[in-house]
């Protein structure tokens, strides 16, 4: 009742006064310490959870000025808060504030700074605040461990994640479900499926229970490494324990079947998601398309992207990327650049690799002009070209007889730290051969074995024949 009250205070314009004059009338009514520091706690917590910031402040250095305490609690919820909206160094400054009135911050309030750390990207921080954790005495929980595992797997770094785990278990502090998930998830994404099923095996060993989350990183792994047969095996155990697939499980497994070109398997999945009533999504399409389209039956991946439209789903990026990629395979670029516009007018962006697909297309057909301008559109947006970019706009050149301007490109894609991949160089190799410049296609012949890419016995013989029709080099 009290705290729905002060709730009103805070946020009627009518009585919204100056924390000072409603200070100043309670302080009337009640001389009792205990009391006024419960009271002005309460109203603390009422103004942040109406983000109402500077208020809130107003109340704590009120209380600070009358030795009133604040809860703990009161400034784990101010730190919570303060991160949650980024404001990062005020939730240090509460803890300061907290500090300086006696009240030491728990494990709780430093869990909440670690992860408004960690969200905005921050991680020298986070190591400052594990410093302060421990100067201050205090022993990690398994929401600090969570926190930190979470942080190294979204990096892709499994060995710090199982460096931290193992310090949990030394600590004897027994990792949960989330803790389990978390470590199985970055195994499978590191492709160590060996591991994450030994982590998995520890869950009924432990009395935990898998839930939809932690079969889902398992399927996704086995998807990754092209274990399907696995994956139906894992789907009856999900069954048997009475775990359902989601649409996430569902997108997860047609995903790894198109990328074994088993496209109708995929579609099978595709059909029985919507008989257990589970609603195909943006990426469902886009996964059967794709897939599709790697098998070379566009048409097909064309007529599954726009049925989309009479059944309520929003395309997104990945999807006009993969229609623009059509119409530029078929050499209908008009049509590419139509779908190109439409994309936009609707308020999906393109990607670097939307604009990869329109280069590629223009440079097949030898429009070098019309490729280059969409190089510098994308520039000019601060969309970066990738060595696909680079690699694309080379072949153009070299289907029009410039090489020149090809191995311009390629020396400034290195200029760019962009590293050429096995097809940029064979392909760069090729071509300088074929011109007679044999010795620029040893010096990146060599260099190509240098960064560990392998060649062909095809690539090499291109070489050597290149030495019969070798262009004479200036003395």
């Amino acid at each position: 009742m009290a705290k729905c009250l002060l709730n009103h205070v805070a946020i009627h314009e009518n009585l919204n006064f100056p924390v000072s004059a409603t200070a100043s009338l309670v302080e009337n009514l009640c001389k009792d310490s205990h009391t006024l520091s419960e009271f002005f706690d309460m109203f603390f917590r009422v103004y942040l959870e109406q983000n109402m910031f500077e208020e809130a402040f107003h109340v704590l250095d009120h209380m600070k000025k009358n030795n009133l305490e604040p809860d703990t609690r009161s400034i784990t919820i101010a730190v919570d808060k303060l991160c949650k909206n980024g404001k990062l160094e005020k939730a240090r400054e509460f803890m300061v504030v907290g500090g300086s009135k006696g009240i030491k911050p728990n494990i709780f309030t430093y869990n909440a700074l670690i992860n408004g750390f960690i969200k905005m990207g921050k991680f020298e921080e986070v190591h400052e605040i594990l410093e302060l954790i421990d100067n201050e005495g205090l022993s990690k929980n398994v929401t600090t461990y969570t926190l930190l595992i979470n942080k190294f797997i979204t990096e892709g770094n499994i060995e710090e994640a199982e460096k931290v785990f193992g310090e949990m278990l030394e600590r004897k502090i027994e990792p949960d479900i989330h803790v389990y998930t978390s470590m199985i998830s970055g195994n499978c994404r590191s492709e160590n499926m060996k591991r994450a099923f030994a982590l998995f095996d520890e869950l009924s060993e432990k009395r935990i229970n898998p839930n939809v989350h932690t079969y889902a990183a398992l399927v996704n792994g086995l998807c990754r490494v092209g274990q399907m047969d696995a994956v139906k095996i894992l789907l009856k155990e999900m069954q048997c324990n009475g775990i359902y697939l989601n649409q996430v499980v569902f997108n997860t497994i047609m995903d790894g079947y198109c990328k074994k070109g088993a496209v109708h398997e995929a579609s099978k999945l595709f059909d029985v998601m919507g008989k257990k009533g589970i609603k195909a999504d943006v990426f469902s399409y886009n996964i059967i398309a794709c897939g599709l389209c790697k098998l070379n039956r566009i048409s097909e991946a064309k007529a599954i992207l726009l049925s989309m439209v009479g059944k309520d789903i929003v395309p997104n990026c990945v999807s006009f990327t993969i229609l623009i990629d059509i119409h530029c395979k078929e050499g209908n670029i008009a049509e590419a650049m139509r779908v190109l516009r439409d994309m936009e007018k609707k308020g999906v962006q393109p990607n670097v690799v939307t604009y990869n697909a329109l280069i590629d297309g223009y440079c097949k057909k030898g429009k070098m002009k019309e490729a280059c301008e969409i190089k510098d559109v994308m520039e000019k947006k601060r969309i970066v070209p990738d060595v696909y970019t680079y690699t694309s706009l080379m072949h153009g050149n070299f289907i029009v007889g410039n090489v020149d301007n090809g191995l311009k490109l390629f020396q400034e894609m290195v200029a760019r730290s962009l590293s050429p991949n096995l097809v940029t160089y064979t392909m760069m190799i090729s071509n300088l051969s074929e011109e007679g410049r044999s010795h620029e296609a040893f010096r990146l012949y060599d260099e190509m074995k240098i960064v560990g890419l392998v060649p062909d016995d095809a690539l090499y013989t291109t070489l050597v024949g290149s030495l019969h029709n070798e262009v004479p080099r200036n003395s």
